[in-house]
């Protein structure tokens, strides 16, 4: 298997490494890491921007143009999941446990510091909710959305490998075999490992920490191995029953539990003032949409600083999920046209994270700025892995709550890792939909080896920032992807 397969001996080489240097010089990689980050972000904001704007204008190019009948698969090839199941998986896979970490943090934060004006007032609270919005809204589907495509188009309709590698075709042709193609594959699988493990952190340091406020268990550094060492056996087992199985079923157990959360918090919640935030912050979101995608501040070192730490931290933290991300959408999606395609991928689940962050978001800002709940926007800056648990406490049926949401962390926790051992496999196996399992076990072991690494070099921030210095050479990747789909497309329809 390793003789045969330059992709895989070498990405697990790579990867592997990463773990030892992690474990040997945790402080040297965090130092080193956080150095090319304030580089990046500082010198190289107008770049995050303009492509992340671009990803959206070409998505929506794509979904309108004369390509958007084109069928990811032969002509009369049919949707191989349900809608409901399809979006299931893509959700789950794509911001679940993301959602839970940053759905009362990010909005209760941008309250208090807000990118333009005064903190904790009114329009300071109207603005959280706008840019919540943004940095979760068609920004990062569009990426996704595009890597999908291009790995969906080639393996579906082309008859290529599912690889990265097999997008580039249309640009170097029979070269995407040779050391080129191996090395955009080895840099995709790698980067994969690493935008996984940085899930497995998130999950873990938020996993732990509601266990510490629901029972007192100590949130050190053992207990929080522990939970990445059940976790790891729970999706390997998900993992081992396959595709229509274990991540289908927790695709659907994570939407129902999600939902249920959302009714409950709504209801239970300032419900009117949840409505109007929703409504008013999706039209304030779509009515300056473009000035946000656009927007540096070169004479207020301020107001650009916000912009790195944020916006453009977000536009890089979604490359370090693309691979992934792509590769499974794509994985799902085959039978389905390039319109039907984009239609799902970009705003349905857009439509569903902004109704969460209003329900959650806009209940955690009603609490402090209409109630004056100084007590829960402290605990929120002390703590912000416990913040949601914080905010359920604050409402009736809260334990019940909190308990619920533990479960839905650690079964987003499962089915991400379960959907990205899979793809870690399908990419480092030449592109095979149906890997083995002893190749899905192994990355399983790694990307929770990569996940102890980021913890041992200081928890959330190390999560970051590593993992988007990682997957930085993939942005330029990305450009080359649109490129290529581009060339391709055309060619079709002449």
């Amino acid at each position: 298997m390793f003789k045969k397969n330059i992709v895989l001996s070498i990405s697990l080489l790579v990867s592997i490494s990463f773990v030892i240097i992690g474990v040997m010089f945790n402080d040297w990689l965090g130092q080193k890491a956080q150095t090319f980050l304030d580089l990046a972000v500082t010198y190289f904001n107008w770049f995050y921007l303009l492509i992340g704007a671009f990803f959206v204008f070409l998505c929506f190019y794509l979904m309108f143009s004369k390509y958007g009948n084109i069928r990811l698969g032969k002509d009369d090839d049919k949707p191989a999941y349900s809608t409901l199941s399809w979006i299931s998986m893509l959700f789950s896979a794509g911001m679940g446990v993301g959602l839970v970490f940053w759905g009362v943090t990010e909005p209760v934060n941008h309250y208090t510091n807000p990118p333009l004006g005064e903190g904790s007032s009114s329009q300071a609270a109207s603005l959280a909710m706008k840019y919540t919005f943004f940095h979760w809204g068609l920004h990062p589907w569009a990426l996704y959305a595009l890597v999908a495509l291009g790995l969906a188009y080639f393996q579906f309709r082309k008859n290529m490998p599912g690889t990265i590698s097999s997008i580039f075709h249309p640009l170097l042709g029979d070269k995407i075999n040779g050391p080129i193609g191996n090395t955009i594959d080895i840099l995709s699988v790698f980067i994969t490992a690493v935008g996984v493990a940085s899930t497995f952190g998130l999950s873990t340091l938020q996993i732990t920490s509601g266990m510490n406020t629901q029972w007192d268990v100590p949130n050190t550094l053992p207990i929080q191995l522990s939970v990445i060492a059940v976790g790891t056996v729970l999706f390997i087992m998900s993992s081992w029953s396959g595709l229509n199985r274990g991540i289908k079923y927790l695709s659907n157990l994570n939407m129902s539990l999600f939902f249920l959360l959302i009714i409950a918090v709504l209801f239970m919640g300032p419900t009117k003032q949840i409505l109007e935030v929703l409504i008013s912050s999706t039209g304030s979101y779509f009515g300056d949409i473009i000035p946000m995608s656009l927007r540096m501040e070169p004479y207020n070192s301020d107001a650009n600083s916000w912009i790195g730490t944020w916006t453009v931290f977000y536009w890089a933290w979604w490359m370090t999920w693309a691979p992934f991300v792509g590769s499974f959408i794509a994985r799902i999606s085959k039978g389905r046209t390039i319109r039907e395609f984009i239609i799902g991928v970009l705003f349905v689940p857009t439509g569903i994270s902004f109704i969460w962050f209003a329900v959650l978001g806009g209940s955690g800002i009603h609490m402090i700025h209409n109630l004056g709940n100084t007590a829960l926007q402290a605990a929120i800056n002390a703590d912000v892995n416990g913040a949601i648990f914080a905010f359920l406490s604050n409402l009736p049926l809260g334990p019940i709550l909190s308990f619920i949401t533990m479960i839905l962390i650690f079964s987003y926790f499962v089915t991400s890792a379960d959907s990205a051992t899979m793809v870690l496999s399908m990419l480092s196996s030449k592109g095979n939909l149906d890997p083995p399992n002893k190749l899905k076990i192994m990355w399983g072991i790694i990307t929770a080896s990569s996940a102890t690494v980021f913890l041992l070099a200081g928890g959330l921030d190390s999560v970051k920032t590593i993992s988007i210095v990682v997957a930085s050479p993939f942005a330029i990747i990305l450009i080359f992807i649109c490129v290529a789909i581009l060339k391709e497309l055309k060619r079709e329809k002449q």
